[in-house]
């Protein structure tokens, strides 16, 4: 609102104002999370493609690449392609290098045992058996197994830089650190609704300790292993029962 005798700010004022490189960061995640709920998802691919297009004739293997391979592309590599060709700025000053390894190893070391305890206890959640593993072939031998592993790091990467990296890093210049990692916590949390009420409740606390963890080590290196490490002891937990 305006002060009595003050006039509104015109559109063109407004767009003088505004700071481009924040704008572009949280366009860009609004429309790339629109896209990923919209055509990114295991239920997209089956009613529009699984018919036409099935990896060695099997569909739900064929969903859960489907599902990793959108959000390493629209979280991953498009933002990358922002950072390098629009900011003209090195990927490592957005958290892609390896950082401070010696308290980041610290920190890896402290986190496993949690997320693994965490990932044992939701394997017998009714809600949890329900929605993973995201690719329900993973449990069809050792060799899919480790196919899934592979794979589902390059979702948890294109994850984590579209966010942790992208969002995070993006922002900090222009709402500094705290601020910044409650925008990425939103961002990545909202794109939880819908799974698991553990896991929707989980987000939001695990995106601001790895929000820390990533400015404290300047890399998103810990939240990337961290986080990969519980998806995929979950997906172990439930498939090796």
């Amino acid at each position: 609102m305006t002060s009595r005798g003050e006039t509104a700010p015109s559109l063109r004022d407004l767009w003088s104002r505004l700071d481009r490189r924040s704008a572009t960061v949280l366009l860009a995640v609004t429309l790339l999370g629109i896209l990923f709920r919209y055509f990114g998802s295991k239920p997209f691919y089956f009613r529009h493609l699984a018919s036409s297009y099935a990896v060695g004739g099997n569909p739900e293997l064929t969903a859960g690449l489907y599902h990793f391979g959108s959000a390493f592309v629209l979280f991953g590599l498009i933002p990358a392609l922002i950072v390098t060709l629009v900011f003209r700025e090195p990927l490592a000053d957005w958290g892609v290098r390896a950082g401070d390894l010696s308290w980041g190893w610290k920190a890896f070391a402290v986190a496993t045992p949690v997320m693994v305890a965490l990932s044992f206890f939701a394997s017998k959640d009714p809600e949890f058996l329900a929605e993973y593993p995201l690719n329900r072939a993973a449990g069809d031998g050792p060799l899919a197994f480790a196919l899934h592993a592979a794979a589902y790091l390059f979702f948890y990467a294109g994850w984590e830089f579209g966010f942790r990296g992208f969002v995070q890093f993006g922002l900090r210049d222009r709402l500094g650190d705290g601020n910044a990692i409650l925008v990425q916590v939103l961002a990545s949390s909202l794109l939880h609704v819908g799974k698991p009420f553990g896991e929707t409740l989980g987000a939001v606390l695990g995106g601001v300790v790895w929000g820390v963890v990533a400015f404290r080590t300047r890399s998103l290196l810990v939240p990337l292993a961290t986080h990969w490490l519980l998806g995929l002891s979950l997906d172990y937990f439930i498939v090796s029962r």
